[in-house]
Parts: C-alpha cells; sequence; structure tokens
C-alpha cells in the first residue's frame, strides 16, 4: 500500500515527489504557500514513510515511476525534488499526455553530467559513502549521504529518531544508481528530452553541491523550453529549508 496525501483546493492538479530518504511530509511547507493556487498530491515512495517496504527485488526507480503514474488520473504538473525529480522526469518521458508542466528542483540525473569535472569532483566525494556501503556500516553511509545532500544542520543536529530513520533506509540509495549514473531508462537517449513539449523549471539553491548546477545546465541546453531559477543561500534541501522561495518560484512558473 502507498501512502499519499493531498493539499489545497485549486482547480490546477499536481503530483510531488519526494527526495530520497524523506516523505511526501517533506512537500508541506511548500504546499502550504500554493494551496489557492493546486490542489496537490504527495506519495511516500516504496520503503518511505508510511508506504510498504520495498521487497528488494526488480528494478527500484522504474517501480517507484509505475507507482507516480498510478496518481496520474489526469494531466497533471508534476514537481518533484532531488530522486523525486529525476522520477518525475522518467514518468513525463513516458506519459508526455499527461504532463502539464514539469518542476524538477536539483534532478541527481548524475549521467548528463558524466564527463565534466564536476562528475569526477562527486564521485570523489562520494566514495566514503560507497566504501561504508560495501563495509556494511550503514550509520556511517547514512551520515555521509546527509552531510552532502541534507540541509544545513548536518548530521550532528538530527534528532535520534531522523537519524535512526535515514540509517535504516540509506540501502535505498544504491538501488537508484543505474537510473541515475548509467541512465538505464535511456532518458538521455539522443533527441528525448529534445522532443519535450510542455514547459520545464529547474531549480537550484546557490549553496548546493557543484555537481547540481552542472546537472541542470546540460538539461537546460537540451529541453526547449525551460526555465532556470537559483535560490539564494539554500542548499539542496530548499523545499524544506526555503520553502517560501521554492513555492514562490513555482507559482510564478505556473502562473497562479
Amino acid at each position: 500500500m502507498l501512502h499519499s496525501q493531498t493539499w489545497g483546493r485549486g482547480a490546477q492538479e499536481a503530483l510531488m515527489l519526494h527526495c530520497s530518504l524523506a516523505s511526501s511530509d517533506a512537500w508541506r511547507g511548500v504546499a502550504g504557500h500554493m494551496v489557492d493556487g493546486l490542489t496537490m498530491t504527495g506519495f511516500d515512495f516504496r520503503g518511505h514513510g508510511k508506504s510498504v517496504d520495498w521487497d528488494s527485488s526488480g528494478d527500484y526507480h522504474k517501480a517507484c515511476t509505475k507507482d507516480a503514474e498510478s496518481f496520474l488520473t489526469r494531466p497533471m504538473h508534476l514537481i518533484g525534488h532531488s530522486f523525486g525529480a529525476t522520477v518525475a522526469l522518467r514518468l513525463a518521458l513516458e506519459r508526455p499526455e499527461m504532463v502539464r508542466s514539469l518542476t524538477m528542483i536539483e534532478p541527481v540525473f548524475f549521467a548528463v553530467t558524466k564527463s565534466s569535472e564536476a562528475f569526477a569532483e562527486h564521485i570523489a566525494e562520494f566514495q566514503p559513502f560507497v566504501d561504508a556501503m560495501q563495509n556494511g556500516v550503514f550509520e556511517a553511509a547514512a551520515r555521509v549521504f546527509t552531510e552532502i545532500w541534507g540541509n544545513e544542520a548536518g548530521w550532528a543536529k538530527l534528532s535520534p529518531a531522523m537519524r535512526d530513520y535515514a540509517t535504516a533506509r540509506i540501502g535505498l540509495v544504491p538501488l537508484a544508481a543505474p537510473a541515475l549514473f548509467e541512465d538505464s531508462a535511456k532518458m538521455a537517449t539522443e533527441g528525448r528530452l529534445e522532443a519535450v513539449s510542455f514547459p520545464v523549471l529547474l531549480i537550484e539553491g546557490r549553496e548546493s553541491p557543484n555537481i547540481v548546477a552542472a546537472i541542470n545546465t546540460a538539461l537546460a541546453a537540451r529541453l526547449p523550453d525551460v526555465s532556470q531559477v537559483t535560490i539564494e543561500g539554500a542548499s539542496h534541501m530548499a523545499p524544506i529549508t526555503h520553502s517560501v522561495q521554492v513555492a514562490a518560484e513555482i507559482s510564478r512558473f505556473l502562473g497562479l
């Protein structure tokens, strides 16, 4: 069973897809600032929040995309963050007739930057996570992941419950690697991004890792109808730490 929740009362509808190690609750702040313009649905990916556990079989990114597709009952706006933004992109490419617009907040689609200096830098920075996972030291892996991709507070300031939550689910992160690093879903195949017909908004935080700007720049170069926005003072968790600014940019983009 997938847990979902809905916010807002607007005539237009949006599906909101959260980042790794979070849940649909991560959208409460952003959604709270758009309740008049949109009716928004968020759900917890498998293994996250209150949804069913992942059964450890098959392609995790594909399964998350299929789960997201089940919420597309009519053409909607897609809004995704980090891992959720890559699911939103895949869903938009596979079901374009059901998409009114696509907003991606720091999509971690590393495959589009593989020849860049930023990619090499990220791989080096992420190596301690890989080492910790290979050695079965899952709390250390969760700490490294959070220090790179978490909010400004860092691992040390997370509550024990939040640390336990991240540690228990850290094994889900490598499951997305084929899609994110190797493009197993062929999202970046020549001509595919160029054929997108709906408007796209790319959002990033000014203080985010260098790889984020590299990814957004690479995507923007290939998408026909794209806008880019940088949130000053924000890093990767902008939907939580800078929800007012993120909501304002999305609202402006959608003309709410």
